[in-house]
């Protein structure tokens, strides 16, 4: 399966025992109820955690997801600032039953564009993956520069963009510069936005907890009925971005029963969350629009 076979991502929550251990069991649920829906799976993204977790658990994270008797693609994380590091956490993933591979721009050294350039293309040349480049300025500290996009094009390896700037303006500068390559917003709240200007999909926060309602918002903002959904899309997003992402997402599964524990790697505490009856609201607003429709 392509890489860009699949319109959603859902960006996975890594659940975990109170005591900061994995919780494995509910992993694998999680990503059965993603599967049910449709959804291709990116573990030990940021939504998951992924710097945060000891490279053991990472390991295991993968393990697990590519364990599972599922039709829906997997996707693994790939971010830091050692690029050996990256490397050997690629060549690791290659021996699981993974699909592709999500390339964040590095973090904390803010590299020019020929540096940037570097650091992809090394990452692309070791992957025997598909690799989708993930531009997320909020948490990097650099935009990806668009000499990245029109000097690796033709890689490959190369086979999309998740844009998470917020920026349209941002979003149409490198579509002009790779216009043969698959966008993917990175924003739930603006998929109608960037559907209107070509993208191809969404990866997802909200498909966490509304795995199948989400799966319905992007078949429709894909089809143009997006600017319908607008209202209510952005005010139960906002509702789940009302502390530090995957913060409020992991209360809401908890509060569920989708997993046994919302702990959190410090310093992400739960603590954060002050008005769980936002997240509620939320949940009722989009369970209800979604049992309409079906």
């Amino acid at each position: 399966m392509s890489l860009t076979d699949t319109q959603l991502y859902t960006a996975l929550v890594t659940p975990m025992k109170e005591n900061g251990d994995l919780h494995l069991d509910d992993l694998a649920s999680l990503i059965h109820r993603q599967d049910e829906a449709g959804n291709g799976v990116l573990v030990l993204g940021s939504t998951g955690e992924g710097l945060a977790q000891s490279l053991e658990h990472k390991k295991q994270v993968v393990k697990t997801a590519s364990s599972l008797n599922i039709d829906v693609p997997i996707m693994v994380g790939v971010g830091g600032f050692n690029l050996r590091n990256q490397i050997e956490w690629i060549e690791y993933c290659h021996q699981f039953d993974v699909d592709s591979f999500l390339l964040v721009t590095p973090l904390y050294a803010k590299p020019g564009a020929k540096g940037q350039v570097q650091w992809f293309k090394s990452l692309l040349d070791t992957a025997d993956r598909p690799c989708m480049l993930y531009n997320v300025p909020s948490r990097t500290g650099i935009s990806m520069s668009p000499l990245v996009l029109k000097e690796l094009a033709d890689h490959p390896n190369f086979h999309a963009v998740k844009e998470a700037s917020g920026s349209i303006d941002d979003y149409q500068q490198y579509r002009k510069a790779a216009k043969d390559i698959a966008f993917y917003s990175g924003d739930d709240a603006l998929l109608p936005f960037f559907a209107m200007a070509g993208c191809h999909g969404l990866v997802s926060v909200a498909a966490n907890v509304w795995p199948h309602a989400t799966h319905e918002y992007v078949s429709r903002s894909l089809d143009g009925r997006g600017p319908e959904l607008l209202p209510l899309w952005q005010e139960c997003t906002d509702a789940l971005f009302k502390g530090p992402n995957p913060v409020p997402a992991k209360v809401l599964l908890h509060e569920k029963e989708e997993i046994e524990h919302s702990t959190l790697h410090p310093p992400l505490t739960e603590d954060d969350v002050e008005d769980i009856s936002l997240l509620k609201n939320a949940d009722n607003m989009i369970e209800q629009w979604y049992s309409e429709i079906e």
